[in-house]
């Protein structure tokens, strides 16, 4: 695995002036990816110097030199929720029955809250609606159904952090028959207190191989008295049951190294939301040796791109 040389693919003069909102904005980070045809497509987390949050699409040919679009991602239906809805970000993106489903956060006066859109070709999107009642984030769904249902990951937010947001150390399973309402199934992993990954939460949506769900996450370190380190890392789900965990790296796969990883709105961040796997075969299974490119956000300022063969993050998972 090795970081893109063209790193960081994306930074705020990526981001092409769409005024009045989105003139010389702060930061793009934490993107959502998915391949619609021969197009890699990202879903960009943009904030602007007023820090409020827009999502833009950004589009490439190779899957590292990407145009995007200057207007905002519009989310019809959106503007029927009442309540307040101060950011929707962090996207993640899983292709399932013709659709590609799309989860984010929403923080709103309650807390935060899982929303859900749905779209077919990256130009109209539509809100499905909210689909949490407490506070949580990180959702990610599956891409099969169990049994006629559907399921995701999540990260409840039950830990206050110092001097931050109420954060989580548990990744949960939940399951739908409707997408928009949810009931928590088991919990799946949590944190390993005093080591790399104190607190998780789900990274991109899993990918079925045949050694299982290979499921990546971030960790956050917060026993350095000077700052939180954010990382990734990697697990393994059964595929029937993908609350039983049969391997999980010990180390971590990625952490923050390089300049623009460390320096940053949030320093000591890499924060790994999308995943494209070139290879599958006939059965719908990720090859081994399948290429895979690992997109992320780095400092909350800028993102970064990493590629190797998806056998080698499930040796990471087994080590």
């Amino acid at each position: 695995m090795q970081r893109s040389m063209a790193n960081p693919i994306l930074s705020r003069r990526h981001i092409p002036d769409g005024p009045p909102h989105l003139t010389d904005v702060s930061s793009v980070f934490n993107p959502g990816a998915i391949k619609h045809g021969n197009t890699y497509i990202l879903l960009l987390r943009v904030q602007n110097r007023g820090r409020e949050t827009y999502t833009l699409t950004a589009r490439s040919h190779d899957g590292i030199h990407f145009e995007v679009a200057p207007e905002a991602v519009d989310f019809r239906g959106l503007e029927k929720i009442r309540e307040t809805i101060y950011h929707c970000y962090d996207m993640r993106i899983t292709a399932l029955d013709g659709l590609y489903y799309i989860f984010f956060a929403m923080d709103m006066d309650a807390g935060c809250r899982l929303g859900l859109a749905t779209t077919r070709d990256f130009d109209t999107f539509d809100f499905l609606g909210i689909t949490s009642g407490e506070d949580t984030r990180n959702g990610v769904l599956f891409p099969q159904k169990f049994n006629g249902r559907y399921y995701r990951l999540e990260r409840p937010n039950r830990v206050q952090l110092s001097a931050g947001p109420t954060s989580g150390n548990t990744i949960v399973l939940s399951a739908s028959t409707d997408l928009l309402h949810w009931d928590v199934l088991s919990g799946v992993a949590s944190g390993r207190f005093h080591y790399w990954d104190e607190l998780i939460g789900s990274g991109p949506p899993p990918v079925k191989t045949r050694a299982g769900w290979l499921a990546l996450y971030h960790g956050v370190a917060t026993h350095f008295s000077s700052s939180n380190i954010y990382q990734g890392g990697v697990m393994l789900l059964d595929l029937e049951n993908p609350a039983n965990v049969l391997a999980r790296s010990r180390y971590n796969i990625l952490e923050p190294r390089e300049p623009w990883e460390l320096t940053g709105q949030v320093p000591n961040v890499v924060f790994p939301s999308g995943l494209i796997v070139e290879e599958y075969d006939e059965e719908g299974f990720a090859r081994p040796d399948s290429e895979f490119k690992l997109y992320y956000g780095a400092a909350d300022t800028v993102i970064g791109l990493i590629t190797g063969r998806v056998e080698e993050l499930i040796a990471a998972a087994t080590a």
